[in-house]
């Protein structure tokens, strides 16, 4: 019988940590390298941020057990509010992120204390509503206006001198914002609080028997997925030059799911991938018109049965096994 050691676990850990950051610098290098390329800039940009997006809503579910099937009422409450105070209150691209950002923080402070109350299908059921009830007012809302949503927003000049209306630099300043984003949640993971988020995920009572107060664990998880999602809606913005109520629409929490799940839950990197592969699937199938939802329904029934851990999961099993 082989027994686990701490030394082996460490080794192991310290292993699989070098293994990221070697990803991570692969992922950086070919991102940065993307202009010179000749690669559709808007279609990257558009896939960086609906990737940070998922992997703010992996943070919450992969790492904390928490499934949201609100998590576009973030997205959306943040692009709402940076593109009304670029366009009408006139602050600068810096601030408009801001305002949006702290706008999903609050947000997610007051949906959380509800929302964390309950457990399961339950905690998913009260995030839909809550989103559906935000989507109904946003829809009534003067400042959002409706269904034509915020059109011809402004994209200014980031700290005085950053042009974000020339393509490059504004693929750079959304390049910058999805990896702070994620390093902020690749440093959660791999933290304490992460360790304890794992824990309650795996076996909340033992967590509880051992000390922690859980809900507020969760609530601060939910707290910095909702923010951060804001981060990736603020971004938004910027390329789509838009807010509108798709944003806020049920089906968007929808396709955040998808993109989690094909890329792989729990793991670091798969809510990447799977959203750039969502993001070209409507890109290129554009042409099928409304059989493009059917298509995405089909790969994603052959991805739960043929890559039951997503396609990053599965690449790592294959890897773990080898060695």
């Amino acid at each position: 019988m082989t027994t686990l050691t701490d030394d082996t676990i460490r080794t192991s850990d310290d292993r699989m940590i070098g293994d990221e950051m070697i990803a991570f610098i692969v992922m950086t290098a070919l991102l940065v390298i993307v202009p010179l390329t000749g690669v559709y800039p808007f279609f990257v940009m558009q896939g960086l941020c609906f990737a940070l997006l998922a992997c703010a809503f992996n943070l919450l579910v992969g790492y904390s057990g928490l499934l949201s099937f609100g998590h576009a009422m973030f997205l959306g409450t943040a692009g709402y509010v940076s593109a009304h105070a670029l366009k009408v209150w006139g602050f600068p691209p810096e601030l408009g992120i801001v305002t949006g950002v702290a706008a999903a923080a609050l947000l997610a402070v007051i949906t959380g204390l509800v929302a964390i109350r309950r457990q399961g299908i339950y905690f998913a059921m009260i995030t839909l509503a809550l989103s559906q009830l935000l989507y109904f007012v946003y829809l009534q809302t003067p400042f959002t206006h409706g269904e034509d949503g915020i059109q011809g927003i402004p994209q200014g000049k980031m700290f005085g001198f950053l042009d974000l209306s020339q393509p490059t630099t504004l693929y750079y300043v959304i390049l910058a914002g999805f990896l702070f984003g994620f390093l902020v949640i690749y440093r959660t993971i791999n933290s304490p609080f992460g360790e304890v988020l794992k824990s309650i995920r795996e076996n909340e009572q033992r967590a509880i028997s051992l000390g922690y107060k859980t809900d507020q664990y969760k609530l601060l998880a939910f707290i910095l997925s909702g923010t951060l999602a804001g981060l990736a809606g603020s971004l938004k913005v910027f390329v789509a030059q838009n807010a509108s109520l798709t944003d806020v629409h049920w089906s968007m929490s929808g396709e955040i799911v998808l993109m989690t799940l094909v890329g792989g839950l729990g793991t670091v990197f798969g809510p990447v991938v799977g959203a750039f592969v969502i993001i070209a699937m409507q890109q290129y199938l554009a042409g099928f018109g409304q059989w493009v939802t059917v298509i995405q329904g089909v790969i994603f029934v052959v991805c739960v049965l043929t890559f039951r851990r997503g396609v990053i999961g599965e690449i790592a099993h294959y890897f773990k096994r080898s060695l």
